[in-house]
């Protein structure tokens, strides 16, 4: 499975930090924003991706990540030449996703805790897939009913009335059709392609399904300063607790064995000294010593 990180956008709800930088681009804690997502789909089991991001700021992207090599990964870009809605990715990315299955996570959402993303992946079969996880407010959200057996009732975006609390955090599961589905969409008022109706048309046919995440999982939106400052301060708050990173792309990258541990030991010797640093040589230590 392909992987796709949306990371456009104009940003103006952080104005005016992105008026230098992309949203994405903006520290959570200890590290940009975008190594959140890029950790969700590698824990997926994904390495091969797409970034999709504004003109400005694909150069910047591939300053910080380049090809993705230190990581394991193979890590593409493309222009989304302005704001046309989450579905468009799939046709900005058209030539990168061709008829694979594909998973798009948007590049302000950070997930932490045992979502099981890699066995979800693995057994997946076709279709698409959403999630659902319970908030207080989710009026403010794309809202997914779901009946007692998981099948999906009913999708709405922002609704006034919510038929249930389970907001559709933006991380998404699509199969090899995604594209000749996203086609099909007609633009909304606003003159995008929404994700909502994607996930529609997949749930009139009968091929959606819903996963309700539980307790112990946290999902986290970053686009406004008031949730960056929440993420940042819950991002802290578990490192420091437990003297373990969130999100350290390194870490994963041995974990999975998506690098050895001397291309590890070469990535390492090219940081440059911070905590950051440090945490990693913990890491490769760490793997040293259980060889």
């Amino acid at each position: 499975m392909k992987g796709i990180v949306l990371a456009g956008g104009a940003g103006t709800r952080l104005d005016p930090m992105t008026r230098v930088a992309s949203k994405q681009l903006q520290p959570v804690y200890d590290k940009p924003m975008v190594y959140y997502p890029l950790a969700t789909l590698m824990e997926a089991g994904i390495s091969e991706i797409l970034l999709i991001s504004t003109p400005q700021d694909i150069p910047r992207f591939e300053d910080l990540l380049g090809d993705g090599t230190p990581w394991g990964l193979s890590i593409d870009y493309a222009v989304q030449e302005r704001p046309g809605g989450i579905a468009q990715a799939f046709l900005v990315g058209e030539s990168f996703v061709g008829t694979d299955p594909v998973a798009l996570i948007l590049g302000d959402n950070i997930f932490h805790g045992a979502l099981g993303l890699a066995e979800i992946v693995e057994e997946f079969t076709g279709g698409a897939i959403v999630f659902g996880y319970p908030v207080s407010d989710p009026a403010r959200y794309g809202v997914v009913e779901l009946a007692d057996d998981g099948k999906v009732l009913s999708l709405e975006e922002k609704p006034s009335r919510a038929r249930s609390n389970l907001a559709v955090p933006g991380f998404y599961i699509y199969d090899g059709r995604v594209v000749e589905m996203t086609r099909r969409l007609t633009p909304s008022a606003r003159g995008e392609l929404e994700i909502t109706d994607l996930n529609r048309a997949y749930m009139e046919e009968g091929s959606l399904r819903a996963i309700r995440l539980g307790r112990g999982i946290a999902w986290l939106d970053s686009g406004t300063h008031d949730s960056l400052l929440e993420a940042a301060n819950f991002i802290a708050t578990i490192e420091h607790r437990q003297g373990l990173k969130i999100a350290c792309l390194e870490e994963i990258a041995l974990t999975r064995g998506l690098v050895t541990l001397p291309q590890m030991e070469g990535t390492l010797e090219s940081m440059p000294n911070s905590a950051y640093r440090d945490y990693v040589t913990r890491v490769v230590e760490e793997h040293r010593s259980q060889r």
